[in-house]
């Protein structure tokens, strides 16, 4: 059983108990568009209550507002009952539901592409909402008032973009013009909600699209609001240029490639961002330009190819590179070094440590950091390849110290 199968038997477990049960959503949408797929929800109007004593496994994640997760094998089915919303009081939750019919609980949908019904068992579509009209126009346009939706959760206006970048579709002007009245309320939203949003954007093939109907709407500027604009927007020649499938640290650094390190690292911290995703952005934007240098050594090259984003900076180099019509010989040379050292050991252990250091005369401080660091370098560059010429080299250090 695969998950589309999971949900098929959870709509007609559902039916042969006397309930209405359909597919809801964004898979409706994908198996439109010929799509596969991540999820199958299913609407019902079975009470939450109902749905529990028909499934062994169950899990209530959202009881109070409808929602129970129904537990098939490996398959985790999330079922709604048919509801309509209570008022917004926080731009983001109602305050409660109210349980209704499935035309009311299309009515309360965000997008008409995400409000429509499927039946598996009859191979129907059931659409309340105009969604079927809107895919084959490739418009991304609110379930009715576009001023209400969005001040029900201002987060959809980050998604109305996600969605057009991902699909390669436009936005409704009703609901553009809306985008751009309300962009600063987007601050209201947390930042783990916005930064979950801006990596659906970023690391689609429909990125650089993204980034302009972000900066456009003026949703990059409630965002990121210390950041030049026009970087921004220049940053869409090099999001363009990035190839394939792409990470989020590297869409973040490439959609700052413009903008100095210290500014873009700023600006993320409203992303509450991990360690692990600020540390590899910081190494991004710190070492743009080093692989442009044409005094690029073997040894530089190997300490830079011992980091784990040394391929993701190659990337955003590359992109860079052709956004500003740079001369690429600079990258080839550094790809045919890299192709030789496929063979070598990237990051050696040193040949000596602080303590063989220390043994050697050196005092603890900066000054057993930078000879440690020049010692290393002169190791990766093949000047020095065993112990004993290392504790050579130091005491040459040592003897030529002013």
């Amino acid at each position: 059983m695969d998950n589309r199968q999971a949900a098929i038997e959870v709509v007609r477990t559902l039916r042969a108990h006397g309930h209405e049960a359909l597919l809801a959503g964004g898979c409706v949408r994908d198996m439109l568009l010929g799509k596969e797929p991540k999820d199958y929800d299913v609407a019902t109007s079975a009470r939450p209550e109902q749905v529990v004593k028909l499934f062994r496994r169950t899990l209530e994640v959202g009881a109070k507002f409808g929602v129970v997760v129904v537990l098939l094998g490996q398959h985790q089915i999330e079922v709604a009952t048919f509801r309509q919303d209570m008022a917004y009081r926080d731009g983001r939750r109602p305050s409660g539901v109210v349980f209704s019919q499935a035309r009311e609980d299309a009515l309360r949908r965000d997008f008409t592409i995400n409000g429509m019904f499927y039946d598996p068992l009859t191979d129907r579509v059931i659409d309340y909402v105009g969604g079927q009209a809107d895919l084959a126009a490739k418009v991304i346009r609110t379930i009715g008032e576009p001023q209400q939706r969005f001040s029900e959760d201002y987060l959809r206006m980050l998604r109305a973009v996600r969605f057009a970048a991902q699909l390669g579709f436009s936005i409704e002007p009703a609901t553009y013009q809306a985008i751009i009245a309300n962009a600063s309320k987007i601050c209201t939203i947390s930042g783990e909600r916005i930064s979950m949003e801006l990596e659906g954007i970023l690391t689609c093939p429909g990125r650089a699209e993204g980034i302009c109907l972000l900066v456009r709407t003026g949703l990059a500027r409630s965002i990121f609001p210390g950041i030049d604009q026009a970087l921004l927007e220049r940053s869409c020649t090099v999001m363009a240029r990035l190839r394939g499938q792409i990470c989020y640290p590297l869409g973040l650094a490439a959609m700052m490639a413009f903008v100095t390190a210290a500014e873009a690292l700023k600006a993320f911290e409203v992303l509450r961002l991990s360690r692990s995703q600020t540390r590899h952005i910081r190494f991004l934007l710190e070492h743009r330009g080093v692989l442009m240098d044409d005094g690029l050594t073997r040894g530089q090259l190997r300490f830079l190819m011992g980091e784990p984003y040394f391929w993701d900076l190659f990337a955003l180099q590359k992109a860079i590179a052709r956004a500003t019509s740079a001369d690429l010989q600079p990258l080839i040379r550094v790809r045919r070094m890299a192709r030789e050292l496929a063979a070598v050991e990237i990051r050696p252990k040193p040949l000596l440590d602080g303590h063989d250091l220390m043994r050697l005369g050196i005092e603890p401080g900066p000054e057993l950091g930078r000879i440690a660091e020049r010692l290393y370098m002169a190791q990766l560059e093949g000047q020095i390849r065993d112990p004993q010429q290392a504790r050579q080299w130091v005491v040459e250090q040592i003897m030529h110290r002013p």
